[in-house]
């Protein structure tokens, strides 16, 4: 199993780069070529969220991206470090959800659309959103 670790500032310039390195090693761990695009768009998205989620809350930690490469498969999971809402420990007492709860929740919505197998995690000390994507065996040609 190889993992390649990014981590970057939490700028939404930065984001470009992370979804670069995702797709390249993406390919060269057997992920289809007609997945790439699924791959970037997915990636970008999860670290925009992350981006986001990181300035909003003030948080200076990077956002981490791991690329994982296991037998049949190629995971990334995508980390931030900001204060997310333990489920049901809402002090609104049904209030309208405010608009960075609505982003976050859209952009959630795009990557379960762009990806099969999407996990999230939540808690008081950060998120992190792992996807996965099954992998074909890469053949190097001999020298």
């Amino acid at each position: 199993m190889a993992t390649v670790e990014l981590r970057f500032s939490a700028l939404p310039e930065h984001v470009r780069t992370a979804r670069l390195v995702a797709a390249a090693v993406a390919r060269r761990s057997g992920v289809e070529e007609a997945v790439l695009d699924e791959v970037r768009l997915a990636v970008g998205e999860a670290c925009s969220r992350a981006v986001g989620l990181h300035q909003l809350s003030g948080v200076t930690a990077p956002v981490k991206v791991s690329l994982i490469e296991e037998e049949k498969q190629f995971s990334i999971e995508v980390g931030d470090e900001a204060p997310h809402a333990v489920p049901g420990s809402r002090d609104s007492g049904g209030a309208e959800p405010d608009a960075e709860t609505e982003e976050d929740e859209m952009g959630l919505a795009v990557i379960s659309g762009l990806v099969d197998d999407v996990e999230v995690s939540t808690g008081e000390h950060g998120g992190l959103i792992r996807m996965t994507w099954p992998t074909t065996p890469v053949t190097t040609p001999l020298a």
